[in-house]
């Protein structure tokens, strides 16, 4: 029973212990931020990308699976690649693509 009430009592000074560094380290962090011209780094997240960017990564994306599936097709029905491009030219000539 003793030694069931002494690790209790070890437990909540090992909290008790973490707490304060844990409020040392805010109330540090704090004195910083308060410094005049203060150069302490803070991560605020991952960078905010434009709007154009993540349309281009999306574009860039939707081609490199076309392709993929294009390069798949070919092979499948064993079509060279000028046979392709040709096809391509013409449905784009016809406006069936863009």
């Amino acid at each position: 029973m003793k030694q069931q009430k002494s690790n209790r009592s070890m437990d909540e000074r090992e909290k008790l212990r973490k707490f304060r560094e844990l409020d040392d380290a805010f109330a540090e962090a704090l004195r910083e931020l308060e410094k005049p011209n203060s150069r302490l780094s803070i991560p605020t997240g991952p960078p905010v990308r434009s709007l154009a960017e993540l349309e281009e990564e999306d574009e860039q994306q939707r081609q490199r699976l076309f392709e993929k599936r294009l390069m798949s097709l070919m092979r499948e029905y064993a079509q060279p690649s000028e046979s392709v491009a040709v096809l391509l030219r013409t449905l784009h000539s016809l406006g069936r693509i863009a």
